[in-house]
């Protein structure tokens, strides 16, 4: 996947959320522009691994300050995620991925931002991902999905042959939805960094950053990659998110039926509508949808929004359990089956199905 790419046609959770009216919108909005500090506050007190940014005021970079040309002259070459992080409320973030630090210099520029109202965050980034996870810990449980590959495969919910994996873990027993070894030992290597069994480095952590923990793993909502070449990172902790699936739990796989359509539960809940197939963002253009019925297509983007709002429920081939756009159907309260394979070829325009989000299948009635 070319990730220049997909960040000039995807936005942010924050800003699907805010399309929707989420009320919510500005404390996640706080909550991510302020992601890295609570995890470098994580690595200090029980050494939590993160994609440690170099720090810069806007206006630094501006103004090609001596601590930024040093870092061009020694870091210049490497790969980076350039953050505009704002430092006033209704601005918004601005990023990209995968280039140069020097390269991404350019860039910066063109977005024509006052440099006195944001701050900046030179991430690393390797074109070398191994593995990547999303993944919930809250009173339930863990459950979250793991890819061969980068962790846009699962927060856009586009992959192709590199299908998630998922795992759940009820504080008795961990499950996978498929047999892999090294998958395995990944995941439960991620989730050691989570335990905290010193009861003095829990309170220190409760303290500072007003948290729970759940048999002594710390909750919220978490993404991670590990490189080739830099090791594991975890690149982003989020509370809020955390609190909004506070409930949730998952099954590892779709109840089968005779109509061959079953998936994940993207977003609970049990309804019935007839489909309409917009397979592709091209047919949205000729799309006629109507209030009520049931999209189904390869996978949500946020050109998709007005139709997910009609919606009464969602189903896509691709997509994941905490993917983008499940959160939204899950705040929109549309139940939604994700990862189906085969939706869009096994389904007609104007059969009338149920949707069971909760169990991620779909039956014809």
């Amino acid at each position: 996947m070319d990730l220049t790419k997909l960040y000039q046609t995807q936005i942010s959770l924050t800003e699907w959320l805010e399309k929707i009216g989420h009320p919510q919108t500005d404390a996640i909005r706080v909550e991510d522009n302020s992601k890295r500090p609570r995890m470098k506050i994580l690595n200090e007190i029980i050494g939590l691994p993160y994609d440690k940014p170099y720090n810069f005021s806007a206006r630094e970079i501006a103004d090609n300050a001596l601590e930024f040309q040093k870092l061009l002259i020694e870091h210049g070459e490497e790969l980076c995620a350039l953050r505009l992080v704002p430092t006033v409320e209704g601005l918004p973030k601005l990023r990209n991925r995968g280039f140069k630090i020097k390269d991404s210099i350019p860039w910066f520029w063109e977005q024509k931002i006052d440099p006195d109202k944001y701050k900046v965050e030179v991430v690393p980034h390797s074109d070398k991902p191994l593995f990547s996870t999303i993944f919930i810990v809250n009173e339930r449980g863990i459950y979250g999905e793991v890819v061969v590959g980068t962790h846009a495969l699962l927060t856009q919910g586009f992959y192709g042959e590199s299908r998630p994996i998922t795992f759940a873990y009820d504080w008795s027993k961990w499950k996978f939805s498929e047999d892999n070894q090294k998958i395995v030992d990944h995941v439960l290597a991620i989730a050691k960094h989570l335990l905290v069994d010193d009861d003095n480095k829990r309170k220190e952590i409760s303290s500072k950053l007003d948290v729970k923990f759940y048999h002594n793993y710390l909750a919220g909502y978490f993404e991670t990659i590990i490189n080739e070449d830099t090791g594991l990172w975890f690149i982003d902790y989020n509370r809020i998110l955390g609190n909004i699936y506070k409930d949730y739990s998952c099954l590892l796989s779709g109840a089968q039926n005779i109509d061959g359509v079953s998936g994940q539960s993207g977003s609970g809940g049990k309804t019935q509508g007839r489909v309409r197939i917009v397979k592709t963002k091209e047919d949205l253009a000729t799309a006629k949808f109507n209030d009520g019925e049931v999209l189904v297509c390869g996978m949500t983007a946020p050109e998709y929004l007005p139709l997910m709002i009609k919606a009464v429920a969602v189903i896509t081939d691709m997509g994941g359990i905490l993917s983008h756009a499940a959160i939204v159907c899950r705040e929109l309260k549309k139940p939604a089956v994700v990862g189906t394979k085969n939706a869009t070829q096994v389904l007609k325009d104007g059969d009338l199905v149920e949707v069971d989000g909760e169990n991620g299948a779909v039956r014809m009635i």
